[in-house]
């Protein structure tokens, strides 16, 4: 009896990676040698955000995508800390603010010029001071405008309201020891953190208590980090009593046995998930690595499907990940990253193979979009939702982004348009140039010479009719009362002289066309 191996069918089977061409890349840059596990790297739709190696002080980049290539030594870069960057994020709600966390205990909020840096920017829009040590993770509110969370070294918790520069909760006293990572669920509801003492928590901000708390979640002593998924279960990375690499997913209401748990390898770099909430695909990538593991999570057992692998050459210091919004649809394009070299920010591209040019619903439900979902005040209030979402079909372009203005007591306002001043009259067009005279072809040769004759007729027809037109079109908005009569008289008979000229060229036309046909015939 014979048994045939069943091969799971999935649409993500045969995803697969590909680095851009060289040109692409971001090149010469000198990524942070800074011993913290961050990713380094954050991406929106506008721009690619890097923390860098800088003197003096913490820095990083802000490169819109299409500026690749050689990145000068004098490219200005934000650089307002006094101490080094340890992380950056992008607002999910406007793509011209972002947060960084320093080495020198503050967190800073940027507004980025539209058409990126033209000079280094010192100038933060709002500094929020509230940690005793230095601070590692910022991450945005998934839904609520202007709510920011930050980590510290001091254990310690804060969410601020970004619009009003104030402090919304301090949480403190949950961590006994470092935190490793943080993540939103996709309400915004609640949050989850690994944490040093082994121990995954999920914590209820607006209450300030510990919903649901698994201890040694991962035996290791090495770094671990915890990401809510859509559905409510946390999927987590750490290491074994053994050192190996592990991924396990856990389920909120019953966190007594992970549902999946799998090994990898024995590397000791930290590993980074990546989650895309639309395909529920999961991309681990190790600092230190030179690959990008990608699995499916699923409803069946053993609910983490191992997909594949893209392998490079040169390991990883960071990693940078697109939104959704982000990428191109015509390719079918499910994830970009921006892989961070000792030198360079290599964009790698995750493509599923479709024959079909159109629109693929199945890869490309609705994704959350750039509109916050509810106001901070609304969301300390109590209120939930989760975000809005937005379709790709038509490459969905977002409204105008509103700028990042601060006020103590109000939240952030449109931008209002500039006051209407008096009126000015239009500017006087300038004088339509006299329309071009011309003159006929010169005399074409006979018969051996036709197929170029007749081109060439053709040709000078088209030119007659289009400086015709133009001149004729610039001549009627230009010109007015008594002059603008002569004028249109004096086209009119360039028209007349146009028309007799393209009659013309039609009969040689004719005559070429019937020597061609006595050529063909043989008859000379």
């Amino acid at each position: 009896m014979s048994f045939r191996k069943v091969v799971r069918q999935s649409k993500f089977r045969h995803v697969f990676g590909q680095p851009v061409k060289t040109e692409q890349c971001y090149d010469d840059i000198r990524v942070s040698r800074v011993t913290w596990d961050s990713t380094f790297c954050a991406v929106n739709p506008s721009f690619v955000a890097i923390i860098v190696e800088a003197s003096g002080g913490g820095a990083f980049l802000v490169l819109p995508l299409h500026k690749t290539g050689r990145i000068d030594k004098s490219y200005p870069t934000v650089c307002g800390h006094t101490g080094p960057v340890l992380d950056i994020d992008w607002c999910p709600h406007n793509d011209y603010v972002i947060a960084s966390g320093s080495e020198d205990c503050t967190v800073m909020v940027w507004q980025i010029p539209e058409n990126g840096l033209s000079q280094p920017l010192t100038e933060p829009v709002v500094v929020l001071e509230g940690h005793s040590k230095r601070v590692g993770i910022v991450t945005w509110h998934p839904t609520a405008r202007n709510v920011l969370l930050s980590a510290g070294c001091d254990n310690v918790v804060l969410i601020w309201n970004v619009g009003t520069a104030e402090e919304l909760y301090r949480l403190e006293g949950l961590h006994p020891d470092l935190i490793y990572s943080v993540s939103w669920s996709r309400d915004g509801a609640r949050f989850c953190t690994a944490c040093k003492d082994k121990s995954v928590r999920v914590i209820d901000p607006r209450r300030g208590t510990v919903v649901a708390e698994k201890e040694r979640a991962h035996e290791g002593a090495r770094p671990m980090r915890a990401i809510f998924l859509a559905d409510g279960k946390i999927f987590t990375t750490g290491f074994s009593r053994m050192s190996e690499r592990q991924l396990a997913l856990w389920d909120v209401e019953n966190l007594e046995e992970p549902m999946g748990l799998q090994e990898l390898d024995s590397s000791n770099g930290a590993l980074l998930p990546f989650y895309d909430p639309d395909t529920n695909v999961v991309y681990v990538c190790g600092k230190g690595d030179s690959s990008i593991r990608y699995f499916e999570i699923t409803e069946e057992p053993p609910y983490i499907h191992f997909l594949n692998t893209f392998t490079s050459k040169e390991p990883q210091r960071g990693m940078g990940w697109m939104p959704k919004r982000g990428l191109d649809v015509s390719k079918c394009e499910i994830a970009r990253f921006y892989k961070l070299h000792e030198r360079k920010c290599e964009p790698i591209i995750m493509t599923v193979p479709r024959k079909s040019d159109l629109f693929q619903d199945d890869l490309y439900p609705d994704t959350a979009g750039p509109e916050a979902a509810m106001e901070a005040e609304e969301w300390v209030a109590g209120q939930t939702a989760g975000p809005v979402l937005v379709s790709l079909r038509q490459a969905y372009v977002p409204s105008k982004q509103r700028e990042l203005k601060v006020s103590r007591r109000t939240l952030l306002h449109e931008s209002c348009p500039p006051a209407a001043g008096p009126t000015t009259p239009p500017p006087t067009p300038p004088a339509a140039p006299a329309p071009a005279r011309l003159s006929a072809p010169p005399a074409l040769g006979t018969a051996p010479s036709a197929w170029v004759g007749l081109w060439v007729g053709v040709w000078w027809v088209g030119v007659a009719v289009g400086v015709a037109a133009v001149g004729g079109a610039t001549a009627g908005v230009s010109d007015g009362g008594a002059q603008g009569g002569g004028r249109l008289e004096e086209v009119l008979q360039e028209v007349a002289a146009l028309r007799a000229l393209v009659a013309e060229q039609g009969q040689r036309i004719a005559r070429l066309e019937e020597q061609l046909s006595r050529l063909e015939n043989g008859h000379v």
